[in-house]
């Protein structure tokens, strides 16, 4: 084994394992929160498509009818066409 140069030569084991356990624990947490907030965005979007057909524009065919225009292939969901159409 050879022995390592640079910061982490001076750095012991244990310190470097602490080190990437409180990263791994901070992200964890930083995880959570932006699955938090791609919740809070998802349900946005819903009442928004749903105050949209409630006034008479239904975004899901407007992406079938655009679809078939186009010959494209539909992507998986329907949250992909009602991007694209916004």
């Amino acid at each position: 084994m050879t022995k390592k140069q640079g910061p982490e030569a001076n750095v012991s084991k244990d310190e470097q394992v602490g080190f990437h356990k409180g990263a791994l624990s901070t992200l964890a947490k930083e995880r959570e929160e932006m699955v938090k907030i791609v919740q809070v965005v998802e349900q946005l979007m819903q009442m928004h498509i749903k105050a949209l057909k409630d006034l008479g524009i239904d975004l899901e065919a407007q992406a079938k009818e655009a679809i078939k225009k186009t010959g494209a292939q539909p992507k998986k969901g329907n949250k992909g066409q009602l991007d694209e159409l916004i």
